[in-house]
């Protein structure tokens, strides 16, 4: 490391006022920021200084996502053989899903950072961290099969008028993750939507299958409860075996690449927590919310499918747990008071069940509903905030 820390050194003064590449100075203090830690710290305004910077904390996300991710790849490429019948190893499917997933990945950091690159050049200010995580996050939220032409339009879209309008990183009101994923959903509903998008296998002909196969779709346990017409209807896997709590729980089913696997996500959650980068009160809030409103609809709901599902089943299908943990906690678009995030963590909950149930035609609901109590955040903040003050001025006595 202190090898390339001289190169980096070397090279500074290029990149400096004055230097060939001065122009460039904004690309150059992004890559050295991300390899070093920079040597200056904050002058004014600082009220506590502290080794925990915005790069550890978007880094200590990253970490978090790495078990959801690294099952993700390994659930794909399990679907994937398990729909054409053809019994592979583990690292078989894993190399499957890698090769599925990656390009994925590749062009949300590409595109994403590309744009941030620019706007930070014409600025003139360093590169903002906060697209470290977003652009990790948007391939675990979108189907394996999504052209890779949607993510980057959609991931442009994102970062330009959810981020970058508002002022870049700090200043966002909706996760920018998420907004790639409406973009998607409502410019593209076909590719996003509909019963028969999340688990389609490729030709399999270049895996040694031995003949081409024609693509094999499959809908999500959410989507199959959406489209029954039993009042009380169990869901299945792709060979259409039944599909039980410990099933989702594992992550054996298909969905979205980082949203399967709720163990996975827990473990995730786990280190956000000890590092104080999350909010657990917000994480447990948000499942306390679903779990209320999935009994409130087992007892006086519709008589539907999808209302008869049992709570516990909710918390571990879909994107229910992923948002909970790595959506519903963003520190800019969340709420902050302490107070203020066991209601915004409840509501999404509550919210992201009510979607699912009283709208067939997106069984999902965790995407809208935290989209939807991003909208309130602050204003959470500012009535818990009034109510401390009003409460203070109760007890205070004038003499």
């Amino acid at each position: 490391m202190k090898f390339l820390k001289n190169i980096v050194d070397k090279l500074e003064p290029t990149f400096s006022e004055g230097g060939k590449l001065s122009k460039l100075h904004s690309v150059f203090d992004g890559f050295s920021t991300f390899l070093f830690v920079p040597n200056h710290t904050a002058k004014s305004g600082a009220h506590i200084h502290d080794a925990i910077d915005s790069k550890r904390t978007m880094i200590t996300v990253v970490l978090a996502l790495v078990p959801a991710l690294l099952f993700g790849m390994w659930n794909v490429g399990y679907q994937h053989f398990l729909a054409i019948g053809q019994d592979v190893n583990f690292w078989e499917q894993f190399a499957f899903g890698l090769l599925a997933v990656l390009p994925t990945l590749v062009v949300s950091y590409v595109v994403g950072l590309g744009i941030e690159f620019i706007i930070a050049q014409i600025k003139g200010h360093e590169i903002q961290e906060g697209f470290l995580v977003t652009g990790f996050l948007i391939p675990l939220i979108v189907p394996v099969d999504t052209p890779l032409w949607m993510i980057a339009v959609a991931t442009a879209f994102a970062v330009i008028f959810a981020k970058e309008v508002f002022g870049g990183t700090g200043y966002n009101i909706f996760n920018v993750a998420l907004i790639t994923r409406a973009f998607l959903f409502f410019a593209y509903p076909t590719a996003m939507s509909g019963d028969q998008v999340w688990v389609r296998t490729r030709d399999a002909f270049w895996w040694g299958a031995g003949e081409p196969i024609n693509a094999f779709s499959g809908a999500t346990p959410l989507g199959q409860l959406a489209t029954s017409t039993e009042p009380v209807a169990a869901f299945h896997n792709i060979m259409g075996d039944p599909i039980g709590f410990w099933d989702g729980f594992l992550g054996l089913i298909p969905g979205s690449v980082g949203e399967t696997s709720t163990l996975a996500i827990l473990l995730g959650a786990a280190l956000l927590i000890i590092t104080n980068v999350a909010s657990w009160k917000t994480m447990l809030s948000v499942f306390l919310g679903g779990a209320f409103m999935g009994l409130v609809f087992n007892t006086w709901g519709p008589d539907s499918a999808i209302a008869n599902l049992p709570w516990y089943n909710h918390l571990v299908l879909g994107g229910f747990a992923f948002g909970a943990v790595f959506m519903a906690t963003d520190p800019v678009t969340s709420a902050r008071t302490e107070t203020g995030k066991w209601i915004y963590g409840f509501l999404i909950g509550v919210m992201a069940i009510i979607i699912r149930i009283l709208n067939p035609g997106y069984p999902e609901g965790m995407m809208l509903a935290i989209l939807l109590m991003n909208i309130f955040g602050c204003l959470i903040d500012y009535f818990v905030v009034q109510s401390n003050i009003t409460k203070r001025l109760k007890r205070t006595t004038i003499k």
